[in-house]
């Protein structure tokens, strides 16, 4: 087994990798009385196949429907009984099965954790409600405008590709999974080297290490390709419905998070539209009355970015809208100045640290990190590197965006909505 033991902050974090691959983390901190625990998957939505769109989001549902041990019932009974909450997860590159207990019962959280992974039986009567349950939920986002218009936004930045797809999945792929659909896609990507268990709180690292070799010690090592690199297309989707005020998000190509203007990217979204300072918060909301509230982002993936301008207004504001926000995008490429960048990185690094002074935050720090770069990264490094970034960078970071191929997807009554080709020359001026 590879171990090692590192400081941070006064606090124990421990990091040893089994022989077949799974990596155990932990973060002893004493005036916690609870143990947050979860298992990170290295594999979401974007690693399904096109007929197994949706798999993902259902094998999460199903890892609490019952084992070869627990019922649905017993499982929830278990870590109720101890005073705990159980949940999961799925994104578009991770999925990840959490618990949080009182410290000295944390074996119990180990023990359903690690049953829920292994042994889970995909019981026919009980796969069946599940995905009933997911088709509801897929009918809730089809009814709500502002879901609708950030798959739809998804969907025509990255045309055609996993990582563009909606995670629910649609009805006819999630009607058609069953138990063998499940165990296939589970076998292929849930191998113990794309696997972290992860662990904060009131925790010794040698149990939780024991409850890992247990466990997961046993499971095989699955190479696999990998998920198919990104291709950022852009385009346009409308979907004019009649409703009071049209859903609009405009968006350019970003960068991963591993590229190395990922924090000059960051601060120029947060710039332009993080908060209540921000340049299309004062412009559009509180100086025109365009938008009840309007907002920039960057999401960053592990090959590829995607940065993003989301707002809801009336049909009679809508191009108004569209003009300014664009131009208020293209004016911070050139005039962003110091305090505005300053107010960024102070942002940034509040946000970063206030994460981490929870146990949640700490193992979903430590897992993320553990697959995406094989270490933690201290905190201490990540804001050298937040402040090391310059108002150049900034603006050079935000020129490099605004010269993409736009995306433009919109809900509602739209048809005012400028149409791309002048989007796209209104964004170069």
């Amino acid at each position: 087994m590879n171990q090692h033991f590192v400081r941070e902050a006064d606090l124990e974090l421990e990091v040893t990798t089994l022989p077949n691959g799974l990596t155990v983390v932990t973060e002893r901190m004493p005036y916690i009385k609870t143990a947050t625990l979860g298992v990170w998957v290295g594999a979401g939505s974007r690693n399904e196949r096109e007929a197994e769109h949706g798999l993902s989001h259902l094998i999460e549902h199903m890892a609490f429907k019952g084992t070869r041990r627990r019922s649905a019932r017993r499982i929830a009974e278990d870590i109720e009984n101890v005073g705990g909450e159980i949940n999961a997860a799925t994104s578009v590159e991770f999925t990840n099965y959490t618990a949080r207990v009182l410290g000295e019962t944390i074996g119990v959280a180990l023990d359903v954790l690690g049953d829920i992974l292994t042994e889970s039986s995909f019981e026919e009567s009980e796969l069946a409600r599940e995905k009933g349950v997911i088709l509801q939920e897929y009918a809730a986002v089809e009814d709500d405008p502002d879901d609708l218009v950030f798959d739809a936004f998804m969907e025509t930045a990255f045309a055609g590709q996993a990582i563009g797809r909606p995670i629910l999945g649609r009805p006819e792929t999630i009607k058609s999974f069953d138990g063998g659909t499940i165990r296939a896609f589970m076998a292929r990507e849930y191998a113990p080297e794309r696997m972290v268990l992860a662990a904060a709180g009131d925790v010794r690292h040698d149990g939780v290490l024991a409850a890992a070799e247990r466990h997961f010690g046993t499971l095989p090592e699955a190479p696999r390709d990998g998920a198919a690199p990104a291709s950022y297309t852009g385009g346009e989707r409308r979907m004019q419905r009649r409703l009071e005020q049209a859903s609009l998000v405009l968006g350019l190509p970003g960068c991963s998070f591993k590229d190395p203007v990922y924090y000059a990217t960051h601060m120029f979204a947060h710039v332009l539209g993080g908060g209540l300072t921000s340049r299309l918060w004062h412009e559009v909301r509180e100086q025109r009355g365009l938008a009840y509230e309007i907002g920039a982002f960057h999401w960053p993936f592990s090959d590829t970015g995607l940065f993003g301008i989301s707002a809801g207004t009336a049909a009679s504001d809508l191009v108004e809208l569209v003009e300014v926000t664009l131009d208020c995008a293209r004016a911070a490429v050139a005039d962003i100045d110091e305090t505005e960048v300053a107010r960024a990185k102070t942002q940034l690094k509040v946000a970063l640290l206030a994460a981490l002074e929870s146990p949640a935050g700490r193992i979903e720090r430590n897992a993320r990190q553990l697959l995406a770069w094989g270490r933690v990264i201290p905190s201490e490094e990540i804001v050298a590197k937040v402040d090391a970034v310059t108002v150049d960078e900034v603006r050079i970071a935000g020129a490099r965006l605004l010269a993409g191929a736009p995306t433009v997807a919109a809900i509602g009554p739209v048809r005012k909505l400028p149409p791309l080709p002048q989007i796209a020359a209104r964004l170069r001026g």
